[in-house]
């Protein structure tokens, strides 16, 4: 039977006791490897796609701040996870860097340590508008790297995708602060949603070539139930890649690690790396190893889940760490999630949690 070891707390590394049970893993044997938690359910962009204005306008109520994990509960809930088998971390929102303090954060996670003592990959993915101030502060407080989602470098169009008076110079300004200050390599999503931005693939791939920064392409996803989606609007990796290799021959990388989420390929003149994000066409459940965390402190086991487990109330009514770590492992071990594989017309408009709230 797992137990869990027990240590006197001492800072953020003695918060967490070591598990002493083999790593939980879910119906279909996968291990917990990955934790993303989202810091706020709020943002400076009303993307189509994820916030679109129409529902999240000035009258949408946003999570009060009392109800937000605090940052020593989510360090502790974090590092629960880790002792568990988590070894990467990345914080999301709606905009994490919104978050006052997110640099303390930072520092709080870079201190935890797995069963082996080796340090977890700590990341975040940003919009990179406050990128170029936080850059910095954030390499300094250890953070590993960032991920930018970036759509279009065509201005106008930019500023209609993301719904916002955000210039695309001030992202690229946060990516080049992010590369030079050592968060690298900075990758950069692009959604692709055809008819839309899809012209833009190209540009994109361009620009970004010989810069050391990676650029990933990801399918239009039905993340949530407000952001309009249509199967017509999805331009398959397949299709992408067509249009790149059209200007940019590319080969196949094989993966850097088990359940890594994009499928790499390189430009044969050495020019670099783009990434392929295919939830729609070619799902990639099988290999899935992340829980997702939400402000509030609701642990989810799929980006397109209906309903999250209460860990909130578990934190502030005095669960010890033995307890939260079991209740933790339970909830893997029924996981039987894979929601991409099953996508058709009976799950589209199937309440699901927006990406603005647990993150991509």
């Amino acid at each position: 039977m797992s137990k869990v070891i027990f240590h006197q707390p001492q800072g953020a590394e003695g918060l967490v006791q070591k598990w002493a049970g083999d790593p939980p893993a879910d119906v279909r044997r996968r291990p917990l490897r990955d934790l993303r938690i989202s810091v706020t359910d709020r943002c400076n962009f009303r993307c189509t796609y994820c916030m679109p204005r129409e529902v999240f306008g000035s009258n949408y109520q946003f999570m009060p701040h009392s109800a937000l994990l605090s940052f020593e509960e989510i360090t502790r809930i974090a590092g629960v996870a880790v002792q568990l088998g988590v070894q990467k971390i990345r914080l999301t929102g709606g905009e994490p860097l919104l978050r006052k303090n997110i640099e303390t954060l930072v520092a709080m996670l870079a201190q935890l340590r797995t069963p082996d003592g080796l340090p977890i990959e700590l990341t975040l993915t940003t919009n990179g508008t406050l990128l170029a101030k936080k850059a910095l502060a954030l390499k300094q407080a250890g953070l590993s790297r960032v991920s930018v989602s970036l759509d279009a470098l065509d201005e106008p169009l930019f500023e209609r995708m993301s719904d916002s008076q955000v210039s695309v110079s001030t992202v690229l300004r946060g990516i080049d602060e992010a590369a030079r200050v050592g968060l690298a390599p900075v990758k950069v999503n692009m959604v692709v949603r055809k008819g839309m931005n899809d012209e833009q693939i190209v540009p994109m791939a361009r620009h970004f070539r010989h810069t050391g920064h990676i650029l990933r392409f990801i399918e239009f996803m039905d993340v949530g139930t407000t952001n309009g989606w249509n199967l017509d609007e999805v331009l398959t990796s397949a299709q992408i890649l067509q249009r790149i290799t059209d200007e940019f021959p590319l080969e196949p990388v094989a993966a850097g690690y088990s359940g890594e989420v994009a499928r790499r390929w390189r430009y044969t003149d050495q020019a670099g790396e783009i990434g392929l994000i295919t939830s729609v066409s070619q799902p990639f459940c099988g290999s899935c190893t992340r829980g997702r965390l939400s402000p509030e402190g609701k642990f989810f086991l799929c980006l397109f889940a209906s309903q999250g487990h209460d860990l909130r109330s578990l934190l502030r009514e005095g669960a010890s760490d033995a307890q939260i770590a079991a209740v933790l492992a339970g909830i893997w071990s029924r996981r039987d999630d894979h929601y991409s594989e099953q996508r058709g017309q009976e799950t589209v408009h199937r309440e699901k949690i927006e990406m603005s709230y647990i993150g991509g």
